[in-house]
C-alpha cells in the first residue's frame, strides 16, 4: 500500500486524510514514537483538568489531532492522564477528611454532608459522569470520602473519561469531514 509518514508515524496515504485519522494503521518502533513532549503535555493537561486546578485538556487534545498525531494514542494519553487526576481526588477524599475542620479544607462540613447524601442517592454509577466540567471533580473527591472501592472507582471513572475523549474525537472528526 501507499504509505507516508505523519509525525513519525507510518500511515496508509492512499486513504483520504479525514478517513485516515479515524482508522489509523500504526506501526510502532522505538525510533518512530512521535513527539514524546507533546504526549507529556497532553497527559499533564488532562491530569490537571481532573483535579481542582483550572486546566483544560481539550485544546491540547484537538491540537494534537490537528497536527496529525495518532488518534488512538492521543485518546489513550488523555484518558489515562484524566483518570489519574481523578485518582488524586479520590485519595484526597479518602485520607484528608480528618482535616475537614481546618480552614484550608476545600469543602465546608455542610457542603460535604450534602454531597455525601447526593452520592448515596445516585450511587457509584454517577462516577460515569466524573468527566463533567461542573461537579465531576467533586464526584471523585466524594467517592474517596465515601470509601468507594478503588478498583470500582477507577473502572467507572476511566470509562466515563474515555467516552468523553472518544466523543470529543468524533465531534472533531465530524467537523473536519464537513469542512473538507
Amino acid at each position: 500500500p501507499n504509505t507516508c509518514r505523519t509525525q513519525n508515524i507510518i500511515v496508509n496515504c492512499s486513504v483520504p486524510l479525514h478517513a485516515r485519522s479515524r482508522l489509523p494503521e500504526i506501526r510502532w518502533s522505538p525510533r518512530t514514537a512521535g513527539n514524546k513532549v507533546a504526549y507529556a503535555i497532553l497527559f499533564l493537561s488532562a491530569f490537571g483538568a481532573a483535579t481542582i486546578l483550572p486546566f483544560y485538556s481539550e485544546i491540547a487534545f484537538v491540537g494534537m489531532l490537528e497536527q496529525g498525531y495518532a488518534p488512538f494514542l492521543v485518546w489513550l494519553t488523555a484518558t489515562t492522564g484524566n483518570s489519574m487526576g481523578a485518582v488524586v481526588n479520590w485519595i484526597l477524599g479518602r485520607f484528608l477528611t480528618r482535616y475537614e475542620s481546618r480552614g484550608w479544607f476545600p469543602f465546608k462540613a455542610e457542603t460535604l454532608h450534602r454531597s455525601q447524601v447526593w452520592f448515596q442517592k445516585y450511587g457509584v454509577w454517577s462516577l460515569l459522569f466524573a468527566w463533567l466540567p461542573i461537579g465531576g471533580d467533586a464526584l471523585t473527591f466524594i467517592a474517596g470520602v465515601m470509601r468507594v472501592r478503588f478498583s470500582l472507582f477507577f473502572v467507572l471513572t476511566a470509562i466515563g473519561k474515555g467516552a468523553r475523549y472518544a466523543l470529543l474525537y468524533l465531534l472533531y472528526g465530524g467537523y473536519i469531514h464537513m469542512v473538507t
